[in-house]
């Protein structure tokens, strides 16, 4: 489990988060919507470890950020390195070997070019089979179905399904909500850097609606179409 208490965040004098709690717990999925700029990205790096933050985050791990994966919304890639050796960087880093690499590219990449020359999709999926055989027992994705063409989609999304069998910790923003209402145990909706709501699957239908509600139809009709 991973518990979260009363964490902060500050840019200078600007805050980000807002004294947040939280609990993962292990084989469930959990959903972070909220409009840009809400919080979520900074809510993953602290729990990462990239960031420093007030507050608590605790786990059953002596170090969380060594057994958890972490897919931004644009990878960092070096210039100078291949998918095959990028993969191979990350596995390194958790002690794992690498066998048959080929047999688990299951996005069919091209492993021996370089990672830099991907297109965005690519390297998202790229950074997806890294983390994953690293084999860690937290994934938190940012945004993993952007940019991704359909097919990918349909294997994140049963990929999500399967790490959630194995008992992992999976966390999940995303601005397509019908893959999180698919994936998820629970979702939460971030704003100005709170958490204002918890939904529970059975609530999944309303919070999409109220969410199209409030974000789409009040901007289109500012737009006074005619």
């Amino acid at each position: 489990m991973i518990k979260i208490d009363k964490l902060s965040k500050f840019y200078g004098k600007k805050q980000v988060l807002n004294s947040i709690d939280l609990e993962f717990g292990k084989g469930k999925i959990y959903g972070i919507v909220g409009e840009n700029g809400a919080g979520k990205t900074t809510l993953f790096r602290c729990i990462s470890g990239l960031e420093n933050y007030k507050g608590t985050i605790s786990s059953e791990y002596t170090k969380l950020k060594d057994h958890l994966g972490l897919l931004l919304t644009e990878p960092f890639l070096f210039p100078k390195i291949t998918g095959e050796e990028y993969i191979q960087l990350l596995t390194n880093a958790r002690q794992k070997k690498l066998v048959n690499i080929e047999d688990r590219n299951i996005f069919d990449l091209p492993l021996k070019k370089y990672a830099s020359t991907y297109s965005t999709g690519m390297k998202k999926k790229l950074a997806l089979t890294a983390i994953l055989l690293q084999e860690n027992n937290v994934f938190i994705l940012d945004e993993p179905f952007n940019g991704v063409d359909i097919q990918s989609n349909l294997v994140i999304t049963e990929i999500i399904k399967r790490l959630k069998k194995l008992e992992k910790t999976v966390i999940i923003s995303s601005h397509i909500f019908s893959t999180l209402a698919e994936t998820c145990d629970e979702i939460y909706l971030m704003k100005n850097g709170e958490i204002i709501r918890k939904v529970t699957q059975i609530d999944f239908d309303n919070l999409e609606n109220e969410m199209k509600e409030f974000t789409i139809r009040n901007q289109i009709d500012k737009l006074d179409l005619k």
